[in-house]
C-alpha cells in the first residue's frame, strides 16, 4: 500500500491557510489546495502495515490504503470509486471530520499519522472537477415508500442508500433549505453550501424527492407519515439544547450558539428578514464552550468584527502528546487548536460560570467566574470550585455552546415511541427499528449528539436493515463492505 518506504522519505504536510488577516474579511472556505505531487507523496506514507488500524477508528469502514495506494499511483477516479463505495459524502467528511482513522493509524504511534482526511477531500473534489459523479438511479422500482424525517447527513444517507435500493423516497426538511447542521450550523468557512447543493442536485436526480418547509410534528402530524409510507426513519438529530442553570440566563446577550450561528449562515445566504438581529460588532464576547460549536462562535464572532472573543472550557487544559491512559489506536482527549482558535481569542481552562449580570434595561453586562478543579473521589471526578477566584468579566455577548441533551420529543409522543433515559430515540442497536413498527430512526437522534462520520455510517446501516423490513432481505452493504462503484 503505497510506497513501501514513502512513510520513511516523505513527512506530513497538510493545506496550508489564508493568512489570518485576509480570512477573517469573509466566510469563503480559506484553505489552499496542494500540488497534485505532493497529494500522491502523502499517500506514499500509507504503510504496507499489515492490519490497517485506522479501519477501527473510522465508523464507516472506509477503505482507507486502497484510496492512498490508488492516490500514489495518480488513479484519481479509481480512487473516488473505492472511496465513494464506503461513503456517501466525503466531502462533508474530508472538511468536518475530525479524523479519528488518523489517530488510529498505524504510522502515528511513533510518527505522524497518514493525512487521511486531506487525501479524502482531494479525492472527492477531483471527481467533482472531472465530472465523474454523476446521478445513478436505480433500473428499477419497488413499490415501496420510505418517508425519512430530517436532511442531516444521516437522513441524507439513508435516503441515498435506500434510494439505490429502488425504494420511493421523500425527505421531509423544517429548515427552507436542505442540509440540517450541515447548512444551518457548521459555518461557511468551514463548509461553503454550495458543497451541499451540489451533491443534492445529484439525489434529486436519482429520483429522491425534497420536501423544505415541512415540520413534522407540527404543520404534518407524524402519523399521517406512517399512514402514508411503508416505512417512516427519524433523522432529526439530538437538538435539546444544553442550558446553563445559573443567575441572569434571561438577559438580553446571553443567547445560545444554535440561535446565532443558524442566523448568521442565514445571513451569509442572502436572507434578509432574520428577525432580532444577533451581532458580535463591536462586543465583548465571550464563548461558553471548549468544542467544535464553541470554535466555530469564535471564528464567526471575529468575522463579525468582535472588540474581544474570550472562550471558556470547564475542563482542564488538555497535553499535546497521547494521555498515557488513553494508548494507540483509541481516540485520546488532546488540546486541540482549531483554524478559528489561531484568529485570535482568549482560551481558559479549569473555569465555570456562576453568574451573568445585567445593567438597568436587562441586557447583558458582565459575568462572574470561578476557576474549578476535577478531583478523583471513589474512582470518580467530581468537580470543585477553588475558593477565592471568583473574577467579573466585561461581556456583552454570551454565546452558549454547551451542546445538546437529547431529541425533541414532540414526534415520539404523537407516534408513541419510547425514548430511552438520555431522551434519544429508543432504537433496536441490531436493527435501529423502535417500538412501533415500521418507524426507524439513525443518527444523532438514535445515539445522542455524535460525529458527522457517525451519522452517515448509522444512515448506512439503518437503510440495511430497513431494506429487509421492506423486501425480506437487502443487497445494500454492511460497514466496511463496499459498495458498487458510483463514479
Amino acid at each position: 500500500m503505497g510506497k513501501i518506504t514513502g512513510f520513511l522519505e516523505f513527512e506530513r504536510e497538510i493545506e496550508q491557510c489564508q493568512p489570518v488577516k485576509d480570512r477573517i474579511k469573509g466566510y469563503k472556505e480559506f484553505t489552499v489546495g496542494m500540488p497534485e505531487k505532493k497529494l500522491k507523496n502523502q499517500g506514499a506514507r500509507c504503510m504496507d502495515c499489515g492490519i490497517p488500524f485506522c479501519h477501527s477508528g473510522c465508523p464507516l469502514g472506509n477503505l482507507i490504503p486502497d484510496f492512498n495506494d490508488a492516490v500514489y499511483r495518480g488513479r484519481w477516479k479509481k480512487a473516488a470509486e473505492i472511496l465513494h463505495s464506503t461513503n456517501n459524502f466525503p466531502e462533508f467528511t474530508g472538511r468536518l471530520c475530525p479524523a479519528p482513522c488518523e489517530e488510529a493509524c498505524v504510522l502515528g504511534i511513533n510518527e505522524d499519522p497518514v493525512t487521511i482526511e486531506n487525501i479524502e477531500k482531494n479525492i472527492v473534489e477531483q471527481a467533482f472537477e472531472n465530472d465523474w459523479i454523476k446521478a445513478n438511479p436505480p433500473s428499477e422500482r419497488t413499490g415501496k415508500t420510505v418517508a425519512i424525517i430530517g436532511s442531516g447527513p444521516a437522513g441524507l444517507a439513508t435516503a441515498q442508500q435506500l434510494n439505490r435500493a429502488g425504494h420511493l423516497v421523500t425527505v421531509f426538511e423544517r429548515d427552507e433549505k436542505v442540509g440540517g447542521l450541515l447548512r444551518y450550523g457548521i459555518p461557511d468557512f468551514k463548509m461553503e453550501k454550495y458543497v451541499i447543493d451540489r451533491r443534492v442536485t445529484i439525489l434529486e436526480k436519482e429520483g429522491i424527492i425534497f420536501k423544505t418547509n415541512a415540520h413534522i410534528g407540527k404543520e404534518i402530524k407524524a402519523d399521517q407519515l406512517k399512514t402514508d409510507f411503508d416505512a417512516v426513519v427519524l433523522c432529526t438529530g439530538a437538538t435539546v439544547r444544553r442550558n446553563l442553570p445559573v443567575k441572569g440566563t434571561n438577559l438580553n446577550g446571553v443567547v445560545q450558539a444554535m440561535d446565532f450561528l443558524p442566523q448568521n449562515n442565514r445571513r451569509v445566504d442572502g436572507v434578509k428578514d432574520l428577525g432580532e438581529e444577533i451581532l458580535a460588532t463591536g462586543k465583548d464576547v465571550i464563548v461558553i464552550g471548549g468544542g467544535d460549536t464553541g470554535s466555530d462562535c469564535i471564528g464567526t464572532s471575529i468575522r463579525q468584527d468582535a472588540t474581544s472573543v474570550t472562550n471558556f472550557e470547564i475542563m482542564g487544559k488538555g497535553t499535546i502528546e497521547r494521555p498515557s491512559d488513553q494508548p494507540w489506536p483509541f481516540w485520546p482527549m488532546r488540546l486541540r487548536t482549531s483554524s478559528s482558535h489561531q484568529e485570535g481569542v482568549a482560551r481558559n481552562w479549569s473555569i465555570s460560570t456562576k453568574e451573568f449580570l445585567g445593567d438597568e434595561n436587562g441586557n447583558l453586562k458582565g459575568l462572574i467566574t470561578t476557576e474549578v478543579e476535577w478531583v478523583k473521589e471513589n474512582g470518580r471526578f467530581t468537580l470543585k470550585e477553588i475558593l477565592g477566584t471568583e473574577k467579573e468579566w466585561k461581556c456583552e455577548l454570551a454565546l452558549l455552546a454547551l451542546g445538546f441533551t437529547g431529541s425533541e420529543p414532540t414526534i415520539a409522543e404523537q407516534l408513541g415511541i419510547n425514548m430511552d433515559a438520555r431522551t434519544n430515540i429508543k432504537a433496536s442497536e441490531e436493527n435501529y427499528a423502535t417500538n412501533v413498527k415500521g418507524v426507524f430512526a439513525a443518527g444523532d437522534t438514535r445515539r445522542g449528539q455524535s460525529l458527522i462520520v457517525w451519522a452517515i455510517a448509522e444512515g448506512r446501516q439503518a437503510a440495511y436493515h430497513i431494506d429487509t423490513y421492506l423486501m425480506g432481505s437487502s443487497n445494500l452493504p454492511l460497514k466496511g463492505e463496499g459498495d458498487l462503484p458510483r463514479v
